[in-house]
């Protein structure tokens, strides 16, 4: 074990909840502690540039320990009963909604996340930790019919093990809590690698909470680093069963390749190209804001944001003039003030690469309805049309604050242009018919589908995950007890077999 530790006294009493000078570190069995990589991942404030903190990453080792310290841990947790679990957990609960201010400037600061769309999560989140708390006393076995009248069959529901989770930056603390609550509650351990971009977020954080929580020592690890000092042993290690993964189909597809190799399973929630599609008999202001709400909420930089606006030829003109006046409006600025709509995109790259997509589609023969500029890492809302229909950008994901406008004649069309793309993780289809518009939904290759709504929608007790290359498996509600449970058969003869020889 590493003998660097974080200043004298904050082992036991623990950091505060948006302390990211003591935050920034490592959580391993219990212990806060400075990585022993070469280098350091340093925490910036994505709309000042501001340096939040450094963190020495963690190393292949000190990965180890975690994994290891999960093990221990586990077993003892899982023989503690449901009872002993559900009390950590409604104390995680609790203290997360009296440190709500708190978390929320912590995501202001490191996600330059608007303080709408931080209060929003915390709230989801604590959503999340209320279901968690009802899975810890679900019912953990069934008997089944057995072939013989003597014979009883007993299928019981048992934790996997250990459960990584490598979570994203744009809801980092949201996917993070609805990862690790239920497995946690269901008897799991678990070792979380947060995303570069928000490690206090979406990890020391987190590790904060169930600490001031009385969870034991060991259940629940924090490891800070990236692949270039620890390569797949994340992935690799012997000791997780499970590995969650949320992030880009390429990297997922990695993950995939390397837990498959090693007969893991995985749950991948990976990238979207999502349509949000209005009918001909649509309530055309409603589908307006919920179209705005779909593409720009975060600056777009969700997964399950409205990439493309699908829009009958019928209602296209009043539509589009409807939706450029309100995209004119958003606000786009400082994320800490209560009327700022749009804050920063993640980095510096981020905001390049979206303004070298506009411009390529520009090239192509687009249209800008409305063009933002970009400032730093502020990139300003922007509107194409007439994107020609063999453009990679109607295509593939477009993290930001980018929509592409795209008229159609008919649901027949509308169904196939939903579906010209690799990804197929959410969509909304707006109609005054809601049958009509769940005749529709049926016929869109996505997991995921709204009727009369906005496209980014996450429920605790529905299943949530997607087709094609956006991911494989599901999480919430029971989907969730699948992910994080095997089930093993007991039988017990009250009789005697016969035996052929």
């Amino acid at each position: 074990m590493s003998d660097s530790t974080v200043p004298a006294g904050a082992a036991a009493s623990g950091p505060g909840f948006a302390d990211f000078g003591r935050l920034a570190h490592q959580y391993i069995d219990g212990r806060w502690r400075t990585g022993t990589g070469s280098w350091d991942i340093i925490d910036f404030n994505p709309f000042n540039g501001e340096k939040l903190a450094a963190i020495t990453v963690a190393t292949v080792s000190e990965v180890d320990e975690a994994y290891r310290a999960a093990e221990r841990a586990q077993k003892p947790w899982a023989a503690a009963g449901p009872h002993a679990r559900r009390t950590v957990l409604e104390k995680a609960l609790r203290i997360t909604e009296e440190h709500t201010a708190q978390i929320v400037e912590a995501m202001c600061e490191e996600q330059g996340a608007t303080r709408s769309k931080a209060r929003h999560e915390v709230e989801m989140a604590c959503e999340f930790l209320r279901e968690a708390i009802r899975l810890t006393v679900r019912p953990e076995g069934v008997i089944v019919p057995a072939s013989q009248r003597s014979r009883e069959n007993r299928v019981y529901r048992l934790p996997v093990g250990v459960v990584g989770v490598i979570s994203p930056f744009n809801f980092p603390f949201l996917v993070a809590l609805k990862t690790v609550a239920p497995a946690l509650a269901l008897g799991n351990a678990v070792v979380v690698k947060p995303n570069q971009n928000t490690p206090v977020v979406g990890g020391g954080l987190i590790a904060r909470i169930f600490e001031e929580a009385g969870l034991p020592a060991g259940l629940l690890n924090v490891v800070v680093t990236d692949i270039a000092e620890i390569g797949d042993a994340l992935i690799a290690h012997p000791v997780p069963r499970v590995i969650s993964f949320s992030g880009s189909d390429r990297v997922g597809r990695h993950v995939g390749a390397v837990a498959a190799s090693h007969l893991k399973r995985t749950v991948l929630e990976l990238s979207g190209n999502s349509a949000l599609v209005v009918l001909a008999d649509a309530d055309v202001d409603y589908a307006v804001d919920a179209a705005v709400f779909s593409r720009f909420v975060y600056q777009g930089q969700v997964c399950m944001a409205a990439n493309r606006i699908l829009v009958d030829r019928a209602v296209e003109a009043e539509f589009t003039e409807k939706f450029t006046a309100r995209v004119r409006a958003l606000r786009t600025g400082d994320p800490r003030e209560e009327e700022t709509d749009l804050g920063p995109v993640i980095s510096d790259f981020q905001a390049d690469a979206l303004s070298a997509m506009v411009d390529r589609a520009l090239a192509e023969g687009a249209t800008a309805l409305v063009r933002g500029r970009t400032l730093g890492n502020l990139v300003e809302p922007t509107v194409l049309a007439g994107v020609p229909a063999d453009s990679a950008l109607l295509h593939q994901e477009i993290f930001g604050p980018v929509v592409v406008l795209v008229p159609f004649d008919g649901d027949d069309e509308a169904v196939r242009i939903a579906n010209d793309t690799p990804y197929g993780l959410s969509g909304a289809v707006h109609t005054a018919d809601a049958e009509r518009g769940v005749h529709f939904a049926h016929r869109v290759e996505t997991g995921m589908i709204h009727v009369n709504d906005s496209t980014v929608q996450d429920d605790p007790q529905v299943a949530f995950g997607g087709e094609k290359a956006s991911g494989s498996g599901r999480l919430n509600g029971e989907a969730t007890v699948e992910a994080f449970t095997t089930q093993k058969w007991i039988s017990v003869q009250h009789g005697r077999s016969v035996f052929p020889f």
